[in-house]
């Protein structure tokens, strides 16, 4: 059985290929640096992680972008010998502008040295490149609309402004004129397009909705590709929505792809909701994830679910055995991060971070909240019940000089246990806790006293248990002791702070440090661990 989802943890949108008999997934990273993740597969069950393409400045730099901007909905796609990868980079978020650029970069290997980006546009977001079977190129997108109301069916959301079609060609760039060829239907909120070709007919798969629990996949058709489009006979191929009791929701934002033996699959984006502190409704902690499906076609020349319905199954037949995601031990001993690791916005690591001398050295910049230079490195949240646990070693002049564990979303909400000076020349424990209320940005006063601290490295632990964790801390030589309340869980999730539609990540946990003096105070972590219970 292949279970979903086939990536757990914060792995959004995921656009999917073939290449011979291997498949590719490229999912969306957001602000977190390198940008994009690409995963491979032979049996569609087991993937491992191959590539993150977007490691380096001229391709992108996100200093500066808000929470959840960064890169949005890559496609991936490959022809004329070369991956291409196309993707947005969203400079603002909120209001009724939306700064996105978009651009394509290729490779003649999945995890080689990518090309440097080439400009498309900054008509909207989430762009699409298709590859005719003529040689021609041509790149969807869906348009924003910053006045509304525009042709993106009212009132869902007035500013989405149809799905865009324009040939493209690598070296003369954009040809001819946009022409808007999907307005969507009435669900709205019309994006993340993707074009396929079958028997005579242009296949548009979009994902309306939004990203909620009204989230769904799309599919129109058309014998021209500049349309007019067709919608399918039940509008979409997948939503879960008025079925609150599935195990799988917010269904949506996915691809199609034909396997070598006639099969055909789609990927989508879902959600797995679990219950939150009483009062506060479900919520999803390891945000939006990967799973895929099996579909078939009918004999209208639909596509359809294997099953029947619109409901995507947890539990798909196949022939291979699922390898459960297991504990991770990290020694930092080599020269470079495990690839389970990213950090946040900025392409100077040197500036933040190094690897080597049998640690992570974390160099103290600007505060656990910054949108430009924050020390911070961090894996995904895979699990609902886990225990992280690590080691520092730092000898802070000031109190502005802290580093520790730290259970993160976004810049608004996390908890973090973190040692740091005392102002007295000593060093203390302490917890900042920043629920993702309004306003946000503001930490906990609630939290209790800091404790004291003895020199040496300090043991620092978090045990997440759905919708509550607890911090733990142990001295040299000492046993581990409760440290702090329970904290609210949720908040660290799509529906804390701003909610669902303004929270596209997921929960990580890792080590942060920072140094407001700007004097660049470092400290040394030699291990990690991750252990699901």
């Amino acid at each position: 059985m292949i279970t979903n989802p086939i990536l757990p943890g914060f792995h959004p949108d995921p656009s999917m290929c073939r290449v011979g008999d291997t498949y590719y997934i490229a999912t969306s990273t957001f602000e977190w640096y390198p940008g994009v993740r690409i995963y491979r597969s032979t049996d569609l069950t087991n993937w491992e992680f191959c590539a993150a393409p977007l490691d380096r400045a001229d391709l992108l730099d996100m200093r500066g972008n808000p929470d959840s901007g960064g890169v949005w909905a890559p496609c991936l796609s490959y022809a004329d010998g070369r991956f291409w990868l196309v993707y947005t980079d969203v400079k603002r978020l909120d209001g009724s502008f939306k700064d996105a650029h978009n651009y394509i970069t290729s490779c003649e290997t999945i995890d080689g040295r990518w090309s440097d980006r080439i400009y498309v546009h900054s008509y909207g977001f989430d762009p699409s490149l298709f590859h005719d079977d003529d040689g021609r190129k041509w790149v969807v997108t869906m348009r924003w609309n910053h006045r509304g109301p525009g042709t993106g069916c009212n009132p869902a959301h007035d500013s989405f402004d149809g799905i865009l079609l324009q040939e493209w060609h690598p070296e003369r760039g954009l040809i001819g004129e946009p022409v808007n060829i999907f307005a969507g239907t009435p669900r709205g909120l019309t994006e993340a397009p993707h074009l396929f070709k079958r028997g005579g007919y242009y296949y548009l798969t979009t994902a309306e909705g939004g990203t909620g629990y009204r989230h769904a996949v799309t599919l129109a058709r058309s014998r021209d590709i500049a349309g007019p489009y067709e919608v399918h006979p039940d509008h979409h191929v997948m939503s879960v929505v008025d079925t609150p009791d599935h195990p799988i929701q917010r269904t949506g934002h996915g691809q199609y792809v034909e396997a070598p033996d006639g099969t055909v699959w789609h990927s989508f984006l879902m959600g797995r909701p679990i219950a939150g502190p009483e009062g506060k409704g479900r919520f999803c902690p390891l945000g939006r994830e990967s799973g895929i499906e099996r579909c078939v076609w009918g004999d209208d020349d639909w596509l359809y679910l294997e099953a029947g319905g619109l409901l995507a199954r947890e539990h798909v037949p196949s022939d291979a055995e699922q390898e459960p995601l297991g504990p991770s031990h990290y020694r930092f001993d080599g020269d470079s991060l495990p690839d389970d690791f990213q950090w946040l916005r900025t392409p100077e690591t040197d500036r933040i971070f190094r690897v080597g001398g049998g640690a992570l050295t974390l160099i103290g910049r600007e505060s656990i909240g910054s949108w430009f230079e924050q020390s911070l490195v961090a894996r995904r949240q895979q699990h609902f019940r886990y225990r992280a646990e690590t080691e520092v070693d730092i000898d802070p002049i000031t109190s502005q000089h802290m580093a520790g564990l730290t259970t993160y979303y976004n810049s608004h909400k996390f908890h973090a246990l973190m040692v740091g000076g005392d102002g007295r020349g000593g060093r203390e424990l302490a917890i900042l806790s920043c629920p993702g209320d309004f306003p946000y940005g503001e930490l906990d006063r609630s939290m209790p006293a800091p404790v004291a601290l003895p020199d040496g490295p300090v043991r620092l632990a978090v045990e997440v248990d759905r919708a509550t964790q607890q911090f733990f801390y142990a001295v040299e030589g000492g046993d581990w002791q409760a440290y702090g309340p329970p904290l609210d869980a949720s908040q660290i999730s799509d529906e804390g702070g701003k909610g669902e539609h303004r929270s596209f990540t997921g929960a990580f946990v890792g080590l942060a440090s920072f140094d407001t003096t700007g004097m660049g105070g470092e400290a040394r972590f030699p291990w990690f661990s991750y252990v699901p219970n």
